[in-house]
């Protein structure tokens, strides 16, 4: 898994920053990409990197501010102008269907693929074998929610010492023990699967959040996270401006990953009102109550590893 930065910017795009886009890459997990949020120009952003629109298989939206769904009609026409034709999944607030629909209509967009709107953000949206996805509702001026996405824990490793050890031949009965069957050899031997596997590591938690004013949700919509995704507009000393908008202070951000035990905070949707040179300030605040955090920069990527557990930026 690696969760890249195609847009970190807050309200609109500057020399430095794009508004708010940032993608999921679940290529070796299930080989698509999910998007979270759509600013303008996040297709041009794309261009930019190997991620290929027919890849993307979902979209979630946290909210329904321009800077975070204005990218929406370009990159759903390329999805099908370069062969998309599997369906999309669309999540976002009640309204995400009328905007895209409406869109679609007035330009006469003609897709080739279906898609699936999920408007019902509430608790657990979507699970399958590998993956959950939980939401909640967060402190903005309009309704805003972070997401939670949780790889379950992967399959159990097998011990082919042991099993072969055992008697196990080659071939489809290993298979079955690494899936946590028991099987039964020509001998009439039993061979259980915890015999000869050990528990699979943990999967990863990413928290990716809408924008919003530092509360409660966010804790404990992010708690024990591998990585929180959370903006950080504005700073200590414009704190009365985040609270009168609806957003968060770094300092905030900070805090919110200290309370949720997050392992690492990646501060996203920056100010236009800070310059390069201001990130190291920035950080300085943010360190001194939560000592791994990171600014993200656009097309910054931070990747999982499986072994050692923990999420590093490459």
């Amino acid at each position: 898994m690696q969760l890249l930065f195609l847009g970190t910017g807050a309200g609109m795009p500057s020399k430095q920053r794009n508004t708010s886009a940032i993608a999921l890459k679940l290529l070796e997990e299930r080989g698509s990409v999910w998007l979270f949020d759509c600013g303008e120009a996040t297709q041009h952003q794309i261009l930019r990197t190997s991620i290929k629109p027919r890849k993307i298989e979902k979209v979630f939206i946290t909210h329904l501010h321009g800077d975070h769904i204005f990218g929406l009609p370009g990159l759903l026409g390329s999805r099908s102008f370069q062969g998309g034709d599997e369906p999309l999944d669309l999540y976002g607030p009640e309204g995400i269907r009328e905007f895209v629909e409406t869109m679609l209509r007035l330009s006469r967009t003609h897709l080739s693929y279906p898609i699936r709107f999920h408007e019902q953000l509430e608790g657990v949206i979507f699970e399958d074998d590998a993956m959950l996805v939980e939401t909640a509702l967060l402190d903005h001026v309009i309704p805003s929610y972070g997401y939670r996405i949780t790889q379950k824990p992967l399959p159990p490793k097998l011990q082919i010492g042991k099993a072969t050890a055992l008697g196990v031949p080659k071939g489809p009965l290993l298979a079955k023990l690494k899936n946590g069957e028991d099987v039964v050899l020509e001998d009439g031997t039993t061979v259980k699967s915890d015999e000869v596997t050990e528990p699979g590591n943990r999967g990863f938690i990413v928290s990716i959040l809408g924008d919003t004013r530092f509360c409660q949700a966010a804790a404990e919509l992010s708690h024990g996270a591998d990585v929180m995704v959370h903006e950080a507009t504005f700073d200590a000393e414009t704190k009365k401006l985040a609270g009168e908008y609806g957003h968060s202070t770094i300092l905030e951000a900070a805090e919110t990953a200290r309370l949720a035990s997050a392992k690492l905070l990646v501060a996203n949707h920056i100010s236009a009102r800070f310059l390069p040179e201001d990130e190291k300030r920035l950080l300085q605040q943010a360190r001194s109550i939560h000592s791994n955090t990171a600014i993200a920069q656009d097309f910054s990527e931070f990747a999982w590893n499986q072994h050692s557990q923990k999420m590093r930026k490459i």
